[in-house]
C-alpha cells in the first residue's frame, strides 16, 4: 500500500479587513491507523496517512509493549489503514479494550518495563552540529509551512539529519522516528531525537525505552521532563534556534569549543 498525500485542498471563505473572498486552502489529512500485534488489535491512532509501518512499530516500542531486541517476523500495511505485525517475543496482553489515541495524548500502556538509564560518557555532538541539525529540520518541514497543522520530528547524527517525519500528532511523529530506526537497524546510542515542539515527559519516556541519549528541540521541555532526564542520564537541549540553545541536563555529551 502506498502512502497517501498529507495535504488536500478545500474551498473556504476568507474574511480579511472587511472583505469576503473565496479561496482554496491546504488542509492536513487525518486518518485512523489500527495496529494489530501477533493477531491482537492493540490500538487505533489518529494520525497522518504516511509512514504507517514506522508509526506502528514506533508506538509499540515507545509505549514499552515490545523491546528493541525483539525480532520482527513480518509487517504488512493493508489498504484499510491496518498494520499487521508479527514479532518473536512476549508482550503484555493485560488490556481488555482496544485503546484509541487521539492527536493530543500519548498515554497508552506505559510502565510495562523499567525505563532504561543512559550511561553518560564521551561527547557526542558539538554545538555547531546541534544547531545545524535543528536548522535542517526547520527547513524541511514542508507540510507545516503549507498548513501550520503538523508537528515535525527527526533523527539526527553528527553529520546531519538522518530522517524526518511530519504528523498531526507530535507523539506520532516521534514514534515514526523510532520505528524507522528499528526497521532500518539504525543504532541510536550516538544519535539525537530532534523535535519541533515541546518536550513532554511522554516524549522522554519514549526516548528512554529506545535508548537514545540526546533530545534536541526548538521549543521548551517541561519541569518533569528535566527532572526525569537528569535521573535517566538523557541530555535535553531546548530552545535551539538561530545560534543559541539551552542545555537542561547532562551537558557532558556536548562539546562547546
Amino acid at each position: 500500500m502506498k502512502d497517501r498525500q498529507l495535504v488536500e485542498e478545500r474551498e473556504v471563505t476568507v474574511y480579511d479587513k472587511g472583505k469576503v473572498t473565496a479561496s482554496f486552502e491546504p488542509l492536513v489529512v487525518e486518518s485512523n491507523l489500527k495496529v494489530v500485534l501477533n493477531g491482537q488489535e492493540v490500538v487505533q491512532l489518529a494520525s497522518s496517512p504516511q509512514a504507517g509501518k514506522e508509526l506502528a512499530v514506533g508506538y509499540l516500542l515507545g509505549e514499552g509493549i515490545i523491546e528493541p531486541s525483539y525480532r520482527l517476523l513480518s509487517i504488512n500495511l493493508q489498504e484499510n489503514d491496518v498494520v499487521d505485525l508479527v514479532v518473536e517475543g512476549k508482550f503484555d496482553q493485560h488490556h481488555q479494550a482496544v485503546k484509541t489515541i487521539n492527536t493530543c495524548i500519548a498515554k497508552g500502556y506505559g510502565g510495562l518495563r523499567p525505563l532504561i538509564k543512559q550511561a553518560v560518557g564521551e561527547k557526542l555532538f558539538t554545538a555547531e552540529q546541534l544547531l545545524r541539525i535543528i536548522s535542517e529540520l526547520d527547513a524541511k518541514s514542508y507540510t507545516f509551512k503549507r498548513t501550520g497543522g503538523v508537528h515535525s520530528a527527526g533523527l539526527g547524527a553528527p553529520q546531519g539529519l538522518v530522517q524526518r517525519f511530519e504528523d498531526i500528532g507530535r507523539h506520532n511523529a516521534v514514534d515514526k522516528v523510532f520505528g524507522y530506526a528499528y526497521l532500518n537497524q539504525i543504532p541510536l546510542y550516538d544519535k539525537c531525537l530532534v523535535l519541533s515542539g515541546r518536550v513532554a515527559n511522554e516524549i522522554l519516556q519514549k526516548a528512554a525505552y529506545n535508548q537514545i541519549p540526546v533530545i534536541l528541540s526548538r521549543s521548551a521541555p517541561t519541569l518533569l521532563t528535566v527532572d526525569r532526564a537528569r535521573e535517566l542520564g538523557i541530555t535535553v537541549v531546548g530552545f535551539a534556534r538561530g545560534e543559541r540553545f539551552n542545555v537542561y541536563s547532562h551537558q557532558e555529551r556536548i562539546c562547546f569549543e
